[in-house]
């Protein structure tokens, strides 16, 4: 068995408790600073991509039903689960369309990303991707519903009906199934919105009372970004994967070709890079897809390089002073990474959250069992293989 736990420095990286859902596995892992696992909340579904633990005590978990219209459209989920700290399912919401990211809002609401289908005649004035890659000669766009606890939406918001689509192709070399693959939502302290539009290589602000875009950034500088959040200080911190990177020489990487990651910390009010982290060794932190970046109380950062199941915390002088790669090896949902311990996010939270009030975090308590393969039926996972090859025959393999 691997050793989960790399590096740890005490007094440096900020002490807490890890929060990460394995992608193959079903239900989400609670970790110490020393990687031993103090909680864990199991579930009848895979995560279609991760879990937040909420301020009262319980878990926000994305779920991912094997069934349903789009079940081989990338990110898709279906369903949304609020499960207690003994894991009892205390609020569900269902919608097959449902994919990537999801927000509990301070009035109690829920903020959802799913799938829309584009008009044809909107899908033809859509510039970009690769020709006659249309699922089914039909495009899905992006959509984010508010809904109430009772499931009832209150407020949406499509991505072809507010941008202004000669300003936003898709990747020339993305498929066209699908507009933007939008793969965050979440809601700034102002109200607005903050989301990432992968295929546009772009993080835009919506204004919520007029739906227009407030701010935007990314072309010749993000390749294909991930979980950008908002800061405390006004500014945006992003996951630039560096997926189909473009060569840019005046943006510093003379190279685009050469894939590598990066985290930054953005101002939008200069539209300046005001921090950043790489790897000195680009090629040792190459992260194509997934991931996430979380900015901790004490100003270091904890990274989740998705692909490789690894979670770290860097000092704002780029120093690693805590790293944890995840067990849970499987064949996982990922469609060619194969037998690998994919990550979508992962969180810490500090000592004195509040979720964790009163909460018994024994490491003897709890048993880690790991698996050679998933915990879904047979059927299921041929199942899986088979949505896997249709989209790559999709994509022109």
């Amino acid at each position: 068995m691997k050793v989960p736990l790399k590096y740890y420095a005490p007094s440096r990286a900020y002490e807490g408790y890890t929060l990460f859902a394995p992608m193959g596995e079903c239900g989400a892992w609670l970790i110490d600073m020393y990687g031993r696992i103090v909680h864990h909340w199991e579930t009848d579904y895979p995560p279609a991509r991760y879990a937040v633990l909420l301020s009262n005590g319980n878990l926000l978990y994305s779920a991912m039903i094997l069934e349903g219209p789009l079940r081989d459209m990338d990110g898709i989920g279906g369903k949304l689960l609020e499960l207690s700290w003994e894991g009892e399912v205390l609020w569900e919401y269902d919608d097959p369309y449902m994919h990537h990211d999801f927000c509990r809002m301070k009035n109690g609401n829920t903020m959802v990303l799913r799938y829309t289908a584009v008009p044809p005649e909107i899908t033809a004035k859509i510039k970009g991707g690769i020709p006659g890659s249309e699922r089914e000669d039909t495009m899905w766009a992006d959509c984010i519903h508010e809904v109430t606890p009772e499931g009832k939406v209150v407020w949406e918001w499509k991505t072809y009906e507010h941008l202004k689509l000669d300003d936003f192709p898709i990747c020339p070399l993305d498929s066209r199934a699908d507009y933007n693959h939008c793969n965050a939502v979440s809601v700034l302290e102002d109200g607005n919105i903050l989301i990432c539009l992968l295929k546009q290589n772009t993080v835009a602000i919506i204004e919520k009372s007029s739906g227009d875009l407030k701010w935007q950034w990314g072309p010749g500088q993000l390749g294909h970004p991930h979980c950008p959040s908002g800061l405390d200080n006004g500014n945006i911190l992003i996951f630039d994967n560096g997926t189909h990177r473009m060569d840019n020489p005046k943006a510093g990487f003379p190279l685009g070709m050469i894939g590598f990651s990066r985290v930054l910390e953005v101002d939008p009010r200069t539209d300046q890079i005001v921090w950043e982290y790489r790897d000195r060794c680009y090629l040792d932190f190459y992260a194509p897809f997934i991931s996430g970046c979380q900015r901790l109380p004490n100003g270091n950062t904890l990274i989740c390089d998705g692909p490789r199941g690894r979670i770290f915390e860097v000092t704002n002088e780029k120093e690693i002073v805590w790293e944890y790669v995840s067990p849970f090896y499987n064949e996982s949902l990922i469609d060619v990474t194969g037998f690998t311990n994919p990550i979508f996010r992962a969180y810490r939270y500090g000592k004195d959250y509040p979720g964790l009030a009163r909460k018994k975090l024994d490491p003897n308590r709890v048993e880690l069992t790991l698996r050679d393969s998933p915990i879904w039926e047979t059927k299921a996972r041929l199942d899986q293989q088979k949505l896997i090859e249709q989209r790559l025959r999709r994509l022109g393999y």
